[in-house]
């Protein structure tokens, strides 16, 4: 069935042939003559509403600090010093390891590893002394390096002389008194007073005063070159040295006081310290019981004896 063609209409075709008609129909048309749609019930004028714009914030700019640059030769030098602060952390800590007790050992006098002879003293001022006699202690450590130094001094001066004067006797004499006094004003006057500030004894305070007296009486000798061993050297230099060890005792003696010690206080610290003393409690105990040994084997002895007879005479 052929499909209908829709222009084939005779009234279609009547206006497609005849355009001025098509014209005039056109006129005056209105297309919303015949509107149905009821109009709006709100006969209100329409109001737009105000959109509100909201400025754009410019977008700050960005500049990147010169610092933040890093250089590769800047990385390589703060890895080699990561390395080698690493480094230092592990001998530190194998050092830890081997020696455990490290800080307590001994460390005076600093000798080299390869020498014989072993420290024999641990002192450290900044670990053992208190913050507010750390001063006074020092000065008496360099006074005791001076008193050192002047019998070194007078040694080498003594030597001089036996090329001068022939004078044997005073260098072998300057020899003794710096092998012998130097141990022993170590051990005699420093170390108390060392001991004495550490542990705030009275006893060690003590000890300090009676031997660094006599050593003021030396010193004064020698400032005046009394006796042989001595030379010239001492007399211009020793007057200094004298004038040290009276002030350095005075100071002392002033601390000493000024902290409540006393002469009752280290008799008890000296007791105190006998009796705590293992070796001293042993011996006692030793000499009380072999005296009542001896006392009861006595009276034994004596009572084997035959008792007197009565006298029969009259």
């Amino acid at each position: 069935m052929e499909a209908e063609n829709p222009f084939a209409d005779p009234s279609i075709q009547s206006v497609t042939r005849d355009p001025k008609q098509v014209n005039e129909s056109l006129e005056g048309y209105d297309p919303f003559a015949n509107q149905t749609t009821p109009s709006s019930k709100n006969g209100g004028p329409s109001v737009m509403e105000e959109v509100v714009s909201v400025p754009e914030q410019p977008v700050p700019s960005y500049t990147r600090p010169e610092s933040s640059y890093v250089t590769t030769q800047d990385l390589e030098r703060r890895q080699e010093e990561l390395d080698r602060m690493a480094k230092d952390l592990e001998r530190r800590e194998a050092e830890l390891k081997n020696s455990p007790y490290r800080e307590n050992q001994n460390n005076w006098p600093p000798l080299p590893s390869f020498c014989p002879i072993k420290p024999c003293f641990y002192q450290d001022i900044n670990v053992d002394i208190p913050v507010n006699f750390q001063t006074i202690v020092r000065y008496l450590y360099y006074l005791w390096i001076w008193h050192v130094f002047l019998l070194l001094i007078n040694v080498l001066v003594a030597f001089i002389y036996v090329f001068n004067d022939g004078d044997i006797s005073t260098f072998g004499l300057a020899l003794v008194y710096l092998v012998v006094f130097t141990p022993l004003s170590f051990i005699c006057w420093f170390r108390p007073g060392y001991k004495a500030f550490r542990n705030d004894s009275s006893f060690n305070f003590m000890v300090f005063f009676f031997v660094f007296f006599f050593q003021v009486i030396v010193s004064v000798f020698n400032a005046i070159g009394i006796g042989q061993g001595t030379t010239g050297l001492i007399t211009s230099i020793g007057l200094l040295q004298g004038n040290t060890d009276m002030y350095l005792l005075n100071k002392i003696y002033q601390l000493f006081k000024s902290s409540g010690g006393s002469v009752e206080k280290a008799q008890r610290e000296f007791q105190d310290g006998v009796i705590s003393n293992d070796q001293v409690r042993n011996m006692a105990s030793d000499a009380v019981v072999s005296g009542f040994r001896d006392r009861f084997s006595g009276n034994g002895a004596n009572n084997t004896n035959p008792p007197p007879q009565p006298d029969n005479r009259y």
